[in-house]
């Protein structure tokens, strides 16, 4: 029996890193609703307590807080593990444009420092949650996860490429395997950044206008976060190369004024008047079209049932609410 199919027969000891964030914590979730033993690494930098509180006297949950530039306690967090969910990482693109340092350090170093103390540790089997930017302002539209060659804008996008080439090397080299997951804009319960979540916050401050970053045209694929982790999750179980790659989006885009129009009706305002920065970009490195093809997912079983705009309304609505 290789690795891979010994990881997924079998309760596991997993490690998720960020696990106290948005993305991380509805991974905690449904790993224990599967009866994984599961320990969370977080420096709880923008990850929140609130949660995963609700595992925090579980038997088979344990929280240590600690960062992944920590290379020795990482070393030690990692022994006896079977599984990785490498999901910490600090995801703000626009941040690149004014701090080149940061990307660096909390998205390279640390996956390398991970990678390290997988390898001294033997574990064997790595899940990484990259992203879109990674594609750059692609040529083909939906993009394939052959698309090539991989020309990011943002120094997110570049580091995230980074950490893939870190980890796929190290999968080669070591005898690891791993699942790569190149995420569309993942959006609902617990988001903390984003353009819903700052439209919302604008909207409370100012209910009489919304100011929208570019022109408000920029066509981009949203996805309810409850089927990114389903995704997720179903993909590792039926994936079985030593690299896996995929794509995780909707199968349709929507651009921001039609955000900012949902978010207007959510949240029962009228006469809001929408102005525009200008430019086809909201910010340095944003990409003003993304559409990634998911043909990979599909014909291994799994298709969205949102759209974009659905999955953007179920999300205003709970964000509106939790502001509330």
């Amino acid at each position: 029996m290789d690795q891979n199919t010994e990881c997924k027969s079998k309760t596991n000891r997993v490690l998720v890193t960020g696990g106290a964030g948005f993305i991380g914590s509805h991974i905690v979730d449904r790993l224990m609703e599967n009866g994984n033993e599961v320990i969370v690494f977080d420096n709880l930098s923008s990850g929140k307590i609130g949660f995963i509180e609700h595992h925090l006297d579980k038997p088979n949950f344990t929280l240590i807080k600690g960062d992944l530039l920590e290379a020795e306690k990482l070393e030690t967090v990692c022994q006896g593990i079977d599984l990785v969910y490498h999901v910490a990482a600090n995801p703000d693109v626009r941040l690149g444009a004014v701090d080149t340092k940061v990307h660096f350090d909390q998205n390279i170093t640390a996956t390398y420092n991970l990678l390290e103390a997988m390898r001294k540790s033997d574990v064997p089997n790595i899940v990484f949650t990259s992203t879109s930017t990674v594609y750059g302002e692609a040529t083909i539209i939906p993009t394939p996860e052959e698309y090539g060659p991989l020309i990011p804008i943002s120094l997110y996008g570049a580091s995230k490429l980074a950490c893939e080439a870190l980890i796929t090397s190290y999968c080669h080299t070591f005898d690891m395997n791993s699942w790569i997951f190149r995420f569309a804009n993942i959006i609902g319960d617990r988001s903390t950044h984003g353009i819903i979540f700052d439209f919302i916050n604008k909207l409370k401050i100012n209910s009489e206008q919304l100011e929208i970053l570019g022109d408000g045209r920029q066509e981009k694929s949203y996805l309810h976060v409850s089927e990114c982790i389903d995704a997720i999750l179903f993909a590792v179980k039926n994936s079985r190369d030593a690299v896996n790659i995929f794509n995780v989006g909707s199968d349709d885009t929507i651009n921001p004024t039609r955000i900012g129009e949902i978010i207007v009706e959510e949240m029962g305002l009228e006469d809001v008047e929408f102005t525009y920065t200008g430019g086809k970009r909201g910010w340095k490195g944003d990409v003003p079209r993304m559409l990634l093809g998911i043909k990979k997912l599909k014909g291994a079983g799994w298709c969205p049932d949102y759209s974009s705009e659905r999955s953007v309304r179920e999300a205003v609505r709970v964000l509106v609410e939790a502001s509330l």
